[in-house]
C-alpha cells in the first residue's frame, strides 16, 4: 500500500492538478508533491480535509491500496430496474449460499424453467432474521435464493414462495471474481456503494414489495462477476433503465 499513490489515484479521478488540490488543502504544490511521492506524511487534518473532499474513508486513504482495487471493483452506477416476478426459496444452514442454490437449481429444472430459459436470472440475499442462538450456538447462517420469471413463463409448481417485485433504482456495483476472497470482496462492495450514496446525497430507501438488496452472479468470457444491487431514493435521472425480464 502507498499512501502517496491513493493520493495521486484520488487526485486523478476527480481530474484536479496538484495545484488545485494544494489550492484546497491550503499548502503548496510542491507540498502534495511530497505527499505522492511518499517523501511527506500529511498531518492528521490534512488527511481528515483529503477524505472529505475524495468522499473517501481515512482508513481506505491510509490502509487501502484504492488504485488497485479499481482492477476488483467498478464504479457504483444508479439504475432503475423493471418490475418482476420471482420464485424464492429460503433457507437456515450453516453453508445456506450453497444449499439454497442447490434446492433452487433443482426446482428451475424439475419446473422446465431452465429447459426454456437455460440463462435464466438467479438472485440472491441474505436472509436477516436468524436468532442469536441459532447464530452463536450453531453457527446458523440464513439465505434467500430466487428466480426471476421471464415474461411469458407460467407455472405453479410447489416448494417455492411466489412474490412480485416493484420498478425500483438501485445503486449498483460490480465486483470481479468475488469469491477469490468472498469474506472481504463482498462486503467491500456493500460499504463502497453505502460510501457512493453518502458522498452524493442518496440513501437507502426500505419500502415495500421492494427488495432492499441482492445480488447477481454470472460468468463472462470465463471470470465470475457479482453485481450488488442497493435500493436507494428515487431518481430522475438513472443512468440506465434495466430489466431481467
Amino acid at each position: 500500500m502507498s499512501l502517496g499513490r491513493n493520493i495521486q489515484y484520488l487526485r486523478k479521478q476527480k481530474k484536479w492538478t496538484q495545484e488545485q488540490l494544494a489550492e484546497r488543502m491550503n499548502v503548496t504544490r510542491q507540498t502534495v508533491s511530497r505527499w505522492e511521492a511518499d517523501e511527506v506524511i500529511p498531518e492528521l487534518g490534512k488527511l481528515v480535509e483529503m477524505c472529505e473532499a475524495f468522499a473517501c474513508k481515512l482508513d481506505a486513504l491510509v490502509r487501502e491500496n484504492i488504485a488497485g482495487c479499481e482492477d476488483i471493483y467498478s464504479d457504483v452506477v444508479i439504475r432503475r430496474v423493471a418490475p418482476f416476478r420471482m420464485a424464492r426459496y429460503v433457507m437456515i444452514t450453516p453453508n445456506p449460499e450453497d444449499d439454497v442454490n442447490a434446492y433452487m437449481e433443482r426446482w428451475a429444472r424439475s419446473c422446465g424453467l431452465l429447459s426454456l430459459y437455460p440463462d435464466a436470472v438467479r438472485i440472491g440475499w441474505d436472509f436477516p432474521f436468524v436468532s442469536s442462538e441459532q447464530q452463536n450456538r450453531f453457527h446458523l447462517r440464513g439465505y434467500v435464493c430466487a428466480y426471476v420469471l421471464p415474461k411469458g413463463f407460467e407455472t405453479d409448481a410447489p416448494g417455492v414462495e411466489y412474490a412480485e417485485q416493484l420498478e425500483a433504482d438501485y445503486a449498483v456495483i460490480t465486483v470481479r471474481d468475488p469469491f477469490a476472497a468472498a469474506f472481504e470482496r463482498i462486503p467491500n462492495a456493500y460499504r463502497r456503494v453505502l460510501e457512493h450514496l453518502h458522498a452524493n446525497g442518496f440513501r437507502e430507501k426500505p419500502a415495500d414489495h421492494v427488495l432492499s438488496c441482492f445480488e447477481h452472479v454470472y460468468e463472462k468470457n470465463g471470470v465470475t462477476f457479482m453485481d450488488v444491487y442497493l435500493h436507494t431514493e428515487s431518481v430522475n435521472k438513472a443512468d440506465l433503465f434495466t430489466s431481467f425480464t
